[in-house]
């Protein structure tokens, strides 16, 4: 947090495009078992149905990926400790991990979650409606999904998705690889690298001039007319954000099998980098319904595109843009470079964040390199988004004001804090030398 900025409120910060915390008034302690959304209601046994569904198509990912045979089919991220982390960011040794979705495999980034399982239950759906599988099948089934019978009724359908990178690779990597014809229309500050890596994999890359509002509202109408193509909604999709609450259940038993407790006596705070919000908020919805009200979720968005900051205090009946408080929505964390935020996702969280911080550019690449020289890990620079948070919740007067007031306070020694990394995994050597680069000279 900048020297000073303490006496400003959130909003004058956010004009500024200066770091800033915003905390959430309506979180709730208690929840009810579902949760309202998009004028239906969801709950634990949504995002339990929406694992079991990753698992049915198990050995099938394990037939059509290589780098899946090993798991089973299971893509699943590691849990890593991070020594050498804690002391630079402010914090005890010991209390910080790090859930490395940027190890992803196939898509290499947190879309790996969502995007796979919306395009594997509209598998399913159509799987189902014509006979090849049915609600009783076995692995088998599911595995000869990828023979000629099932790719030809694939290949009949279009899936198309609007993207500034990330998303665009998972979708289109899993719908190429069913049979499908994936369409991913790229916002003009998509990294070029990302566009050559769909091409590869047969995937048709539709570029547009405006940013990912605009290439979201594109393909959404290019697909409208069309009853064999199936729109991936980044801003809207219900699948999208189940198949993110997924990772809340193996999280849980990832903690358990750390000895990780989390209780009244023993906190976990958990830092998400934050774009159209679909993501982080499943995963928020995902742990607050599994680990109750003791896990505190926080955003990390840039300055200049904090657009589910200004959605939370905004509330609902309105939906504002970045480039309506002066922000440029200019950031090199292209997947987080979103000029409005998802309603239903921001719906979702009134009662469940905590709150969300925004960070500088600079500080991403510095972060990036301090995850390099602790841990040997390569992010990408929204993934670094996250490791602002502990320093902005824990060292500002508004953060410790909050911690005191939620009675978290003496409670800090035995916390543990999770920053939630999102890609990195495939960004060429080149790409990832320049942000190593920037982030020294920024260091330096």
């Amino acid at each position: 947090m900048t020297k000073g900025s303490d006496t400003l409120a959130p909003a004058a910060l956010l004009r500024q495009a200066q770091p800033c915390l915003w905390l959430n008034p309506q979180r709730q302690t208690a929840l009810p078992t579902a949760l309202p959304i998009a004028g239906g209601r969801i709950g634990l046994a949504d995002t339990q149905a929406a694992a079991a569904r990753l698992a049915r198509f198990a050995p099938l990912l394990a037939r059509l990926f290589p780098e899946l045979e090993a798991s089973g089919g299971v893509i699943e991220s590691p849990l890593l400790p991070a020594s050498g982390l804690p002391q630079t960011l402010g914090l005890a040794p010991g209390c910080l991990r790090i859930k490395a979705d940027h190890l992803l495999p196939v898509a290499g980034s947190i879309k790996a979650r969502g995007g796979m399982h919306e395009v594997l239950e509209f598998a399913e759906s159509l799987a189902l409606r014509h006979g090849l599988v049915t609600p009783q099948s076995g692995p088998d089934a599911y595995r000869a999904l990828a023979d000629p019978t099932a790719r030809a009724l694939f290949a009949r359908y279009t899936v198309a998705v609007g993207s500034t990178g990330n998303l665009g690779l998972s979708i289109g990597v899993a719908a190429s690889a069913l049979g499908f014809r994936a369409v991913v229309h790229m916002s003009a500050d998509a990294k070029e690298w990302k566009k050559e890596r769909l091409r590869r994999r047969g995937v048709q890359v539709v570029e547009h001039v405006g940013d990912y509002e605009a290439a979201v509202a594109a393909g959404r109408a290019q697909a409208a007319g069309d009853p064999y193509s199936h729109f991936v909604d980044d801003e809207r999709s219900l699948s999208l954000l189940l198949g993110y609450s997924a990772a809340a259940l193996h999280l849980h038993g990832q903690l358990q099998q750390a000895g990780i407790a989390v209780d009244a006596a023993h906190p976990l705070f958990v830092y998400l980098p934050c774009g159209v919000g679909g993501a982080p908020a499943g995963i928020t919805f995902g742990l607050r319904q599994v680990l109750g009200p003791h896990v505190h979720c926080f955003f990390a968005e840039p300055v200049q595109s904090p657009c589910f900051l200004l959605q939370m205090m905004a509330g609902q009946g309105a939906h504002p843009s970045v480039y309506d408080w002066g922000l440029s929505n200019r950031t090199e964390a292209d997947g987080l470079a979103v000029p409005r935020a998802s309603l239903p996702a921001a719906e979702l969280m009134g009662p469940l964040l905590s709150g969300c911080f925004t960070v500088q550019d600079d500080d991403l690449f510095r972060q990036l390199v301090q995850v390099l020289d602790a841990t040997g890990e390569r992010i990408e620079p929204s993934a670094a988004a996250g490791l602002g948070g502990p320093a902005m919740l824990m060292e500002s007067d508004a953060g410790r004001a909050w911690l005191a007031a939620q009675g978290l306070l003496a409670h800090l020694p035995q916390a543990t804090h999770l920053v939630w990394t999102t890609g990195g995994l495939f960004v060429p050597d080149e790409e990832y030398q320049r942000f190593v680069q920037r982030g020294r000279s920024l260091a330096a």
